[in-house]
């Protein structure tokens, strides 16, 4: 090859390179004068809320309100949760179902069952979380209020999931509430409305969490599930291991060392709360798929007493008192409600005291940020949206799924 033909291509080349840079250069400018693509940011909101493709009607409405908005989508996504289900040119109508009927419902269901899994029938936990959701009920109260959503308050059974599951497969519009009615859970249960607490009552969670054992996996698996810790985290040896059962022996394997050094750090916080469901249990008669919720007030059930050998010195549960030794020490960092005394009787009066931490209003944004952006929120988003969740006691879900929306819309 000539030299001459040698530096052709050199020219060529460097042609080649300032053409593609100044390319790169002119779209780059281009895109800065273009702005957002808020008709993109309003595809995104409508997919992570609603998981079906947007109607153009849609778009263009959710575009405009984006727009309207200076960029911020909260008002966009609002329209889905808003929508009206009995009004036929609503163009909302069928993003609003798939929000309730399908993502709530994915959302929620791994907090009903012990396997934390999604592929699980609709149930009476789930469907008052997306009844609360959708009312706007104060989500402080989902651990302690007399609440239940049925579909037809004559069909709720105690003893089956029956109810649940032929709405489900009817694909029943959780967004209408002429489907989906509240109801007081005392109202079509055996419980007297001082032992209703909530979706902790419910007969999905007893089936999950008071089936067998001590009921401390209804405790443990309300953290994991409403403060978003579990309880390695949370352990602390610095706490009075005094209200702490029988059945833990204090020399585990024969070394007490084990016990003050790790068993106390979980048992000597949990149970004091524990205590509180001493009246509950599951019975199913050898019935897996069968049994209901008992409630015997002022009579301990006897798994509370087992094992009394472990540790004949232990505590000995006498009725449902509670008391949460973790208000002192290192998780005090939960942010325990000052409005609350930190103790009392029952189900209903602890799951307040849960609800009410600020790590519980937290844990929401968390664990809508993962359904909504696949990702966690930064420390300023999360501070952000949850003193916008908590705001005047409001603890309105929906303007934590509208603001967490709006930070995941993209640019």
């Amino acid at each position: 090859m000539s030299r001459a033909k040698r530096i052709d291509r050199k020219t060529w080349n460097k042609r080649i390179i300032g053409s593609a840079v100044a390319l790169a250069l002119a779209t780059t400018a281009v895109s800065a004068l273009a702005g957002p693509d808020e008709r993109r940011q309003a595809k995104r909101v409508h997919d992570r809320l609603a998981g079906i493709p947007a109607t153009a009607a849609v778009l263009d409405d959710m575009e405009a309100s984006i727009v309207a908005q200076s960029g911020n989508a909260e008002q966009a996504a609002l329209r889905i949760m808003n929508a009206d289900p009995d009004d036929p040119n609503d163009i909302y109508r069928d993003s609003a179902r798939n929000f309730y009927s399908i993502t709530l419902k994915n959302m929620v269901t791994p907090w009903t069952n012990e396997a934390q899994t999604v592929f699980a029938p609709l149930n009476d936990y789930t469907a008052t979380v997306i009844g609360m959701i959708r009312d706007e009920v104060p989500f402080n109260t989902v651990l302690s209020a007399n609440i239940l959503y049925v579909g037809d308050p004559n069909a709720y059974s105690m003893d089956n999931n029956n109810h649940y599951e032929q709405l489900e497969s009817q694909a029943a519009d959780l967004s209408n509430p002429s489907v989906l009615q509240r109801v007081q859970q005392s109202d079509v249960t055996d419980l007297p409305p001082t032992a209703t607490a909530g979706v902790l009552t419910t007969r999905a969670a007893a089936r999950a969490f008071f089936i067998d054992g001590t009921n401390r996996a209804m405790f443990r698996f309300t953290l994991m599930n409403h403060l978003c810790t579990d309880l390695e985290p949370i352990k602390d040896t610095s706490r009075v291991p005094d209200r702490v059962q029988q059945d833990v022996t204090r020399s585990p394997g024969g070394d007490s060392r084990i016990f003050m050094n790790s068993c106390v750090g979980c048992h000597a916080g949990m149970d004091p709360l524990n205590q509180a469901f001493a009246y509950y249990n599951y019975s199913y008669n050898g019935d897996e798929d069968g049994g209901r919720l008992v409630y015997t007030p002022n009579s301990v059930q006897g798994k509370y007493l087992i094992n009394p050998d472990n540790f004949k010195y232990g505590y000995i549960t006498q009725d449902d008192n509670w008391i949460n030794y973790w208000r002192e020490g290192p998780n005090q960092l939960l942010g325990w409600s000052g409005s609350l005394t930190g103790s009392g009787n029952g189900g209903k009066s602890m799951g307040a005291e849960l609800a009410n931490s600020q790590a519980f209003a937290s844990c929401q944004v968390k664990k809508t940020f993962k359904t909504v952006c696949f990702r966690d929120p930064s420390n300023a988003e999360l501070n952000t949206i949850t003193t916008a969740f908590t705001a005047g006691g409001s603890y309105n879900m929906k303007t934590v799924f509208s603001k967490v929306a709006d930070a995941c819309k993209g640019i």
